[in-house]
C-alpha cells in the first residue's frame, strides 16, 4: 500500500470472537510497542505516521480480502483520514462505491494535531491544505478530516451533541464547523456491557447481590472493601468511590478541595492513574486522613468493580464528559451519583424526579467548586434515608444497554448512503 510517496508492506491478523470477524493492521514498526498513542505521558512522536498507515490500510485491507462495505463507520482522529481518503483518492473505485461513511467522535478534546509535513506523508496534497478541509490552525488536523468528509457525524450523548456545536471550550475551535453541519450531527448515548458490569453475576465480589437485596449485598462489599484499603469500617458514613484518568478534564483538582473538609462525615477510595501533580495531591491527601482514604495508583480492573459494588457515592465531578460510563455502571450496583450538569452526565443522572424519570443521583455546575461540596453535603445528609433508597433502586432499575441506541445507529446508518 502506499505511504509517503513509497509502498509499504502491511500484514492483517484475524480473529473471530462471537459472531464477529475483526482484522487487524500488523505493522510491528508501528504497533509492536508500549502504550496505543503514547507512553510514559507523552504521545509518540510518530503519531502521524503511525495512523496515516492505519487510515490506509482499512481501506486497501478490505480490497485485499474482498469486503466490500455499506458503511465505514470511523471513530476519533486516529480515523479521520479515512473519510478524506474515501473522498479523494478512492471516491472512482468501484469497490467502495454506494458506501456510506459515519465519523463518530468520542472526545474533542484530542485532535490528532501535526505539522504540515504529515499531509503529504499521509497521501494529500495542496489543494486538501485550506480551512474547508484539512488546515487547521497552521497544522494537519485528522479530527477534522473526519468532521469535513464523512457523510454523516455522531457523538455519544445528545447533549455533548449540542455542547460541541456552541461553546468554545467543547468544540476546542471546531464548533463553527460542527453547527454548519448540525443537519448531519446526532447525539446517541453510549452503553454498557450488561455482561461485565452485573452485581447479580459479578465473580470480582465478595458478595453479589440483585436489586432485591442490594443493602445486604453492598453492606458486606462495602465492610470487605474498608478492610483491603485499610479503612475504619464504618457503615453510619457513606463510601465516596472515584475510578478515573487523573486529568484536568475529569475535575477531580477542583473535588480535592470539597472532599477534605468532609472526611470527617465519608471516606473516599479512589483508583486512577495520569497526571504527575494530581497523583501527588490525593498520595498527600490519603497520607494526611489515614483511616479514612485509600487511593489506588494503578490500573486494577477486579478492584475498580470492588469500588463499584461496595461505594454509596461515586464521583465524577467532570469539567466535560462526552458520555461519561462510570455513573451508568455505578447505577448498575446500587451507587448514587454525584456528577457534573453537563454531556451524557447530565444524560444520565437526574436529581429531580420528572415525569417517568425517577430522581437517581445529585448534579452541580461544571468547574464549581462550591456547588460540588453542596451536592456532596446534599448526598451525604440524605445517605441512609428513604430517598437515598429509592435513588440506589432508579439507578439500578434504569435501562443503560446498549439496545436502546441499536435503532438509532441503524438510522443514522441508513442516512449515510447515497440517495
Amino acid at each position: 500500500m502506499p505511504l509517503g510517496g513509497g509502498i509499504v508492506e502491511v500484514g492483517l491478523s484475524f480473529l473471530h470472537r462471537r459472531g464477529v470477524s475483526v482484522y487487524f493492521v500488523d505493522y510491528p514498526l508501528y504497533f509492536d510497542r508500549e502504550g496505543l498513542y503514547g507512553s510514559a505521558g507523552k504521545d509518540h512522536e510518530d503519531n502521524d505516521r503511525r495512523f496515516a498507515l492505519f487510515s490506509r490500510a482499512v481501506l486497501e485491507g478490505a480490497k485485499a480480502i474482498g469486503f466490500k462495505p455499506d458503511v465505514v463507520h470511523l471513530h476519533d482522529w486516529q480515523t479521520g483520514l479515512v473519510a478524506a481518503h474515501l473522498k479523494r483518492h478512492y471516491r472512482d473505485d468501484p469497490h467502495f462505491a454506494g458506501a456510506g461513511c459515519v465519523f463518530t467522535i468520542h472526545n474533542m478534546a484530542y485532535q490528532g494535531n501535526f505539522p504540515r509535513a504529515a499531509l503529504e506523508v499521509a497521501g494529500f496534497g495542496p489543494q486538501d491544505w485550506s480551512s474547508e478541509g484539512l488546515e487547521y490552525y497552521g497544522q494537519v488536523s485528522y479530527l477534522k478530516a473526519g468532521l469535513v468528509h464523512a457523510d454523516k457525524l455522531s457523538t455519544v450523548s445528545p447533549t455533548y451533541a449540542r455542547e460541541i456545536q456552541t461553546s468554545p471550550d467543547r468544540g476546542f475551535g471546531l464548533e463553527g464547523l460542527l453547527s454548519r453541519r448540525s443537519g448531519d450531527l446526532l447525539g446517541i448515548l453510549n452503553g454498557v456491557d450488561l455482561e461485565a458490569w452485573d452485581p447479580s453475576r459479578d465473580s470480582a465480589l465478595p458478595r453479589r447481590f440483585s436489586v432485591d437485596d442490594a443493602a445486604a449485598g453492598k453492606a458486606a462489599c462495602k465492610e470487605a472493601l474498608q478492610r483491603e484499603c485499610g479503612l475504619d469500617v464504618r457503615g453510619d458514613r457513606p463510601l465516596i468511590g472515584v475510578v478515573s484518568r487523573l486529568d484536568y478534564q475529569k475535575g477531580l483538582d477542583i473535588a480535592l478541595a470539597a472532599l477534605e473538609p468532609r472526611l470527617d462525615r465519608a471516606q473516599l477510595v479512589m483508583l486512577g492513574t495520569g497526571d504527575p501533580s494530581l497523583t501527588e495531591m490525593f498520595a498527600a491527601l490519603e497520607r494526611r486522613r489515614a483511616g479514612s482514604v485509600h487511593f489506588h495508583r494503578s490500573f486494577d480492573e477486579s478492584f475498580a468493580h470492588r469500588i463499584y459494588a461496595a461505594s454509596d457515592v461515586f464521583l465524577m465531578p467532570s469539567r466535560f464528559e462526552p458520555c461519561g460510563l462510570g455513573q451508568m455502571i455505578a447505577m448498575r450496583y446500587g451507587t448514587v451519583p454525584v456528577a457534573s450538569r453537563t454531556g451524557g452526565l447530565v444524560d444520565t443522572v437526574f436529581e429531580a424526579a420528572s415525569e417517568g424519570r425517577p430522581a437517581n443521583g445529585f448534579l452541580c455546575e461544571p468547574g464549581d467548586g462550591a456547588g460540588l461540596a453542596a451536592a456532596l453535603d446534599r448526598a451525604i445528609a440524605a445517605y441512609r434515608t428513604p430517598d437515598w433508597a429509592a435513588r440506589a433502586r432508579a439507578g439500578m432499575t434504569a435501562d443503560f444497554s446498549w439496545d436502546r441506541s441499536v435503532e438509532e445507529y441503524l438510522g443514522l446508518f441508513k442516512g449515510a448512503l447515497p440517495r
